[in-house]
C-alpha cells in the first residue's frame, strides 16, 4: 500500500490559502497571498525534499493542479522542477478532459474510492499539497499517514484554513519538530489510527 503525505505551508493561525505568491488564491478577497515566501530558508527547501522522497506521484486538488501546471513546466532542469514534471499526477477534478500536465489521471467521481484505488497500487509515495477541499477528505476518511507541517511565524486572521470548521477531531502523533532560522517551524505527524 502506498502512504499518503500531506505538506503544508501553513500560518499560525491554521490558514493556508495562497502561501505562494499574491494571486495563487483570490477567493473571497484574499489578498494576503506569498505570506510564506516572506519566511523562505533553505533548511525549509531541504525539509521538503527530504519529505518528497527520491521517487514520488502527486495526488492534487483541481486548483493546486492548475496552479502549478501554469508554472512547473515552464521551470527547466533543477532538481525540483524535474521530479514534479516527471511525476505521475492523481487530480480531483470535474473537468478531467481539460488535464495537460502529465502523466496525469483523474480521480473519477468518486473521490474517495478513487483515492483508495491508487493508494492500492504499486507505485511510490503520494504527496499532497495544498488543497483546502482535499486535505479535509483525507484526514476525514482516514486515507492520510503523515504530515508535515511547514509553519510560518505569521498571524493572518483570515483565509482557507488546514482544519476547516466542524471537521472531526483526529490525532496526530509528532515525529519531529525543528524551527529554522527565519522562524519556521518545520513539525512532522504521522496520523494516528
Amino acid at each position: 500500500m502506498r502512504t499518503i503525505r500531506i505538506i503544508e505551508h501553513i500560518s499560525l493561525d491554521g490558514v493556508i490559502q495562497g502561501p505562494g505568491g499574491p494571486d495563487e488564491d483570490r477567493d473571497n478577497g484574499f489578498g494576503l497571498g506569498g505570506w510564506s515566501m516572506r519566511h523562505a530558508d533553505p533548511a525549509v527547501g531541504e525539509a521538503i525534499v527530504a519529505a518528497h522522497g527520491k521517487v514520488f506521484d502527486l495526488l492534487l486538488g483541481r486548483r493546486t493542479y492548475d496552479i502549478w501546471s501554469d508554472y512547473w513546466p515552464k521551470i527547466e532542469d533543477t532538481p525540483m522542477a524535474n521530479s514534479l514534471n516527471g511525476a505521475g499526477k492523481y487530480v480531483a477534478t470535474h473537468r478531467p478532459d481539460s488535464l495537460a500536465w502529465g502523466p496525469v489521471e483523474d480521480l473519477g467521481t468518486d473521490i474517495v474510492e478513487g483515492i483508495r484505488a491508487i493508494r492500492q497500487k504499486d507505485g511510490p509515495d503520494l504527496i499532497v499539497w495544498g488543497s483546502s477541499t482535499l486535505t479535509p477528505v483525507l484526514l476525514q476518511h482516514r486515507l492520510a499517514d503523515d504530515v508535515l507541517l511547514l509553519v510560518s511565524p505569521v498571524l493572518l486572521g483570515r483565509g482557507k484554513r488546514f482544519f476547516p470548521e466542524g471537521a472531526d477531531a483526529r490525532d496526530l502523533a509528532l515525529v519531529s519538530s525543528k524551527a529554522t532560522p527565519a522562524g519556521v517551524i518545520m513539525n512532522a505527524y504521522r496520523c494516528v489510527p
